[in-house]
């Protein structure tokens, strides 16, 4: 085990010697054994033992001791003021982290200060802006099987969780491939896993927390459930989605401070103690108000392999800009709440047309309306994150000047009403009539608290005048007292005839008069030694003293009464939470509205015309047209970019594409990719024009990539994603395939790629771009039905490969393979043995020759056939001469005629 986690052993076996203190930190430490503990000792976070000697590594602090009746122990510690700081580099190393507070003043005990862990910080419960990682949701989710949870198809419930912003979602399915998908969608931070469910769904990046199986019961998931939402057997679909919701809540209560579920009693029958009620009253998500409740299928299906490859929100290059995503190009945000609600939206386009058509009304209008597109902007800069603000100022751990943002945010509101008063389409009518401007809620922080209070409120300064009579009757006494001390100093030089004399106050020894040692005989009888210093003595008065302590006592209590009445005041704001949430998702909302417009008058995008399947004058309604497309982030990233259309029906579905390596069919397959994606978010695409009817899923195979940790191969990984497309996607899918069949042979890759082509036509019917160097493919596609193929020519000028980068229909003549790496800066010596075998290969292929026939296999002479020419052992030719004959040099990848040419020249050698 980790000694920095749990009971430290040395302190474990002299448990009951230790002093309280020391005992304290112990039992806390093996009631939250899977954190790191930070107790606090004054200013510090203190940790001990094991934890000591491994922070003090990790965050670079000093290794010191403490001491005790029991022994000497290593200490280390961070100051309160700095922790977060020090916090996330512990998350980072991957520990979560147990935040145990002094919960009462040390003047208040007659023993031991009591300290109870007041949070427990780990990566998908992050609450604290300084540990955030951007404006994006931070989710952490719940896995949970249902009854029959020994069935391999059984049901698999998804919950998840933002204890940031309140964001509560829930979904569940039969198959483990669709709750893959959906964490791959959400990409949740951390999980916690009910029994027998599958924790292989999560990726690698998300913490898997153990947590109380108990939980996860379905008594007391539903009773959790109902602490928080009426009904929850009518609000979710199943006993798998309450056992994760129930668990996910249960969980974002302990790291609250809450108790383990395990501590409640050892059965769901057992009735919960007194102790625990008020437990869970104390730690109660009070902003937690909406849970959402949804379909997979109601939206665009997007895996993690799709979502990398179409570059979302992350860069496939190492060295690519961080910007250069979709997420990127679009984000005209002015909010956090409208960055985040346009990355949802990213995450799940729509399919169902009016909602499509809904969204699509709002942009357009927005983008001819410039000025109130521009003002609209300019009024959401102002509003901060109401989100994570409602929540907390629910968590009690707002201060004011928490409360003032949401002050300042309310007051915005009423003039983005009046910019939406206007508004012609429904979207923007409906938003302006969410839009609360919650002017009670407003009125009481004006009234309530100072336009510019301080950050620590339990020091007075918070308050505003006028709110509280009897505050202010104190202040007027502290004010009075302070103004009588300030006219002592006057009166008192007079009537002692010492000029230098001053009046002055310090926080040890409180106020004074200062006399200088030269005045000291004029000093009168009633003037008590108080200080003395080097040049003067320092003196008090029974008048002084008596206005002191009420000046003081006037003070302290004027401080006890402005937190008291802080807390009230954010208790009256945290009860409208609903309200502030609604109007945070309305004005999310329209932030993103306002973005997709900015994006559409910028980058002079159009509108899409969205069709309904069935509906479309092409057969029974697919298709898929495009107009000067463009790839929105390559675009934004070149000094020029040449347009392309696009254009599918039922009757021309599959599109095998070639041309040379640079030439664009990748660009241009990810292009018409993102067109369709941003289409179904409801944003207007790069195209001069565009129509399509809604896919209901975009798969990709793009791009090589190994996982060398998982014992994958390239080719296996390929092997791997194919896999899932040719078993998951239908007729309503878009179907992105790059060069499949490069990872393995010549003969069996090109057998490969036509086996996929054919499936692909015959039997899934997918919208389907298929870019190859395989040109036998192109035979292929005369003879499929639906098959068309599309190429992107190039030429030599001067001998240099000249890109146009345009498409056109048919099949390229040849893939440049030798000017390519020429162009590459390949050394000129393997370029010119290249180019002598690719004239050796073309001199010798003769029209009826065996081996062209059996490299070029059409329909009638499957590509799988050309493996005899290859002996019973696999990938050894029997003649090296045929197999030479049988190579498409002109049509592979430099690497890849390097790699054949080395292999061949071994077998000579052999």
């Amino acid at each position: 085990m980790d000694p920095a986690l749990g009971p430290p052993e040395a302190m474990a076996e002299k448990r009951d010697e230790l002093t309280p203190m020391m005992r304290q930190y112990h039992d806390l430490c093996a009631r939250y054994d899977d954190a790191i503990v930070l107790f606090q000792v004054g200013d510090f976070y203190e940790t001990f033992c094991g934890a000591a000697e491994r922070s003090a590594r990790l965050l670079e602090v000093a290794l010191t001791s403490r001491e005790d009746s029991t022994g000497e122990y290593p200490m280390a510690g961070i100051p309160i003021d700095n922790a977060e700081s020090y916090i996330e580099e512990l998350l980072e190393a991957g520990y979560r982290v147990a935040v145990a507070d002094q919960v009462e003043e040390p003047g208040e005990s007659s023993g031991v200060v009591e300290r109870a862990v007041t949070r427990v910080i780990t990566p998908g419960t992050l609450t604290e802006d300084e540990l955030l990682a951007g404006d994006d949701n931070n989710f952490v989710a719940a896995v949970a099987r249902g009854e029959d949870a020994g069935s391999e198809r059984g049901e698999i419930a998804l919950a998840l969780l933002d204890v940031s912003t309140g964001d509560f979602l829930a979904t569940s399915s039969s198959s483990r491939e669709a709750i893959a998908d959906e964490v791959s969608r959400f990409d949740p931070a951390e999980a916690v896993v009910g029994p027998d469910a599958p924790a292989d769904l999560l990726p690698e990046n998300c913490m898997v927390t153990p947590y109380d199986e108990t939980a996860f019961d379905r008594d007391r998931a539903g009773a959790k459930l109902s602490a928080y939402f009426r009904n929850p057997d009518a609000l979710l679909a199943s006993d798998a989605e309450i056992r994760a919701c129930g668990a996910l809540l249960s969980y974002a209560e302990y790291v609250r401070g809450g108790a383990h579920e395990g501590e409640r009693g050892e059965t769901a029958d057992e009735a919960e103690t007194e102790d625990d009620a008020l437990d869970d009253e104390d730690h109660h998500l009070e902003y937690l108000t909406h849970l959402t409740r949804y379909d997979p299928r109601e939206y665009l299906l997007l895996d993690a392999v799709a979502l990398r490859s179409l570059e979302l929100f992350e860069p496939r290059t190492v060295h690519g800009r961080d910007d250069a995503t979709l997420v990127g190009v679009l984000d005209e945000t002015a909010s956090a709440l409208g960055g985040r609600k346009l990355r949802d939206w990213l995450r799940r386009p729509l399919l169902e047309p009016d909602r499509i058509e809904a969204r699509l009304d709002a942009v357009e209008e927005l983008t001819g309306a410039v000025r109130t597109r521009e003002r609209l902007h300019d009024l959401l800069r102002d509003v901060y994150d109401l989100e994570r603000l409602i929540g907390r100022i629910s968590r009690e751990r707002a201060n004011a000047r928490d409360l003032r943002s949401l002050r300042d945010t309310l007051a915005v509101v009423p003039e983005v009403r009046d910019e939406l008063a206007d508004t012609d389409c429904d979207r923007l009518r409906r938003l302006h009539d969410a839009l609360d401007p919650l002017a009670d809620v407003r009125e009481l922080i004006d009234d309530a608290i100072v336009s510019d209070p301080p950050i620590e409120i339990t020091e007075g300064g918070v308050i505003a005048e006028g709110y509280d009579a009897d505050l202010d009757d104190l202040r007027g006494t502290a004010r009075d007292g302070k103004q009588w001390i300030d006219d002592l100093e006057e009166r008192e030089r007079e009537r002692t005839g010492i000029d230098s004399l001053k009046v002055g106050y310090n926080s040890v020894h409180g106020y004074y008069i200062e006399v200088t040692n030269p005045n000291l005989e004029s000093v009168p009888e009633n003037y008590q030694r108080r200080q003395t210093l080097k040049n003067s003595e320092r003196f008090v008065t029974p008048e002084l003293k008596e206005r002191e302590d009420e000046i003081v006592g006037a003070e302290e209590r004027a401080d006890e009464r402005e937190y008291e009445l802080f807390c009230e005041v954010r208790r009256e704001v945290a009860a409208e939470v609903e309200r502030v949430q609604g109007l945070a998702e309305a004005l999310a909302a329209l932030d993103a509205l306002v973005s997709l417009a900015t994006a559409a008058a910028q980058y002079d995008y159009c509108r899409p015309e969205i069709e309904e399947r069935g509906s479309g004058a092409d057969g029974d309604g697919r298709v898929l047209e495009i107009e000067g497309g463009r790839h929105p982030v390559v675009e934004r990233t070149q000094e020029s970019f040449v347009p392309n259309d696009a254009r599918v029906t039922d009757d021309r579905r599959l599109a095998v594409i070639t041309g040379p390596n640079m030439s664009g069919k990748s660009t241009y397959m990810r292009q018409v990719a993102q067109i369709v994606l941003l289409a179904q978010v409801g944003s207007f695409v790069p195209a001069s024009a565009a129509r399509l009817t809604p896919v209901d899923r975009i798969f990709t195979r793009v791009g090589a990539s190994d996982d060398i940790a998982g014992g994958r191969s390239t080719f296996m990984v390929e092997m791997d994603e194919l896999a899932t497309i040719l078993r998951e996607a239908d007729e309503n899918s878009l179907v992105l395939l790059d060069e499949v069949g490069r990872g393995t042979s010549t003969a069996d890759g090109m057998a490969i790629a036509q086996a996929i082509t054919e499936h692909l036509h015959d039997r899934v019917g997918a919208t389907t771009l298929f870019a190859t160097h395989h040109h036998p493919l192109t035979e292929l596609a005369d003879d499929l039905a639906a098959a068309f193929t599309l190429h992107f020519e190039v030429e030599q000028v001067d001998g240099e490969v000249v890109f146009h980068h345009e498409i056109a229909p048919g099949a390229a003549t040849g893939s440049y393979g030798v000017e390519v790496a020429t162009a590459a800066g390949v050394p000129e010596s393997v370029v010119d043995r290249a180019r002598d075998l690719v004239a050796a290969a073309d001199a010798d292929t003769e029209p009826g020759d065996e081996a062209t026939d059996a490299a070029t296999a059409s329909s009638d002479a499957p590509a799988a056939e050309t493996a005899a020419a290859t002996a019973d052992g696999g990938d050894v030719p029997t003649d090296v001469a045929t197999e030479l004959r049988a190579l498409d040099l002109a049509h592979l990848t430099p690497v890849e005629a390097l790699t054949e040419l080395d292999r061949l020249k071994r077998l000579l050698e052999e």
